[in-house]
């Protein structure tokens, strides 16, 4: 498969012809990042620097201009140093506290593209890219993290939430295989969440998509 830039950094659920051990082999990313290497973030407009301490200031600084830079991202900061990152692709926003900011790491992937990486006092890290923010999916009990993509953004969701869609209209997935492809949604969402993304809709995403399949198998 084509090497793809660090900016799309986007996971592809694909549905398995093969028997269940398979299924987390067809789920690829299009990135290799490794997300114990990430670090950086960036806002626009709100604080002056003289309400902030130096460094959170500083290295907010460096986030903004990051952002300001790119073609797919915006920033927002509110009264309370609450910083919102956009995305366009699907409007998703990113947020964090500007105390909160650890260390911003400038990086380049392979294409020689630039993406930052931001570190947070909490032990999170993020990836900003011109387009998204990635971060890590969130552990999850009977899911092999292995075979996974260490690095995942909001668009991932929609992408596995499909192929779960297919599936369970699907006579050759069983239902192991949408089990484990629901964890994979899962450890997607509640890492975003964890890392500063507010995805209550999407939740509702699967829900909604089960109980209509229920309804329709009555």
């Amino acid at each position: 498969m084509k090497k793809a830039s660090l900016q799309r950094v986007l996971f592809h659920a694909k549905l398995c012809q093969n028997n269940a051990r398979d299924l987390l082999s067809c789920v690829k990313i299009s990135s290799k990042i490794d997300c114990d290497r990430l670090e950086g973030t960036e806002v626009g407009g709100g604080l002056s620097e003289s309400e902030m301490s130096p460094k959170p200031s500083r290295l907010l600084g460096e986030i903004l201009r990051f952002v300001e830079k790119s073609t797919g991202l915006s920033s927002e900061i509110a009264s309370d140093e609450t910083v919102s990152i956009q995305q366009d692709i699907d409007g998703k926003i990113f947020q964090f506290a500007v105390t909160n900011i650890s260390e911003v790491l400038e990086r380049t992937d392979v294409e020689g593209k630039a993406f930052i990486q931001v570190n947070f006092t909490n032990g999170y890290k993020v990836l900003f890219t011109d387009t998204l923010v990635g971060f890590k999916p969130r552990e999850t009990q009977g899911l092999d993290m292995g075979k996974i993509p260490r690095v995942v953004t909001t668009p991932d969701l929609l992408s596995v939430l499909t192929a779960i869609e297919d599936g369970l209209s699907s006579e050759t997935m069983n239902d192991y295989e949408i089990e484990v492809l629901k964890r994979v949604y899962s450890a997607i969402i509640e890492g975003g969440e964890a890392a500063g993304f507010k995805l209550d809709f999407e939740r509702l995403w699967l829900s909604r998509l089960l109980a209509t399949n229920l309804k329709a198998s009555a």
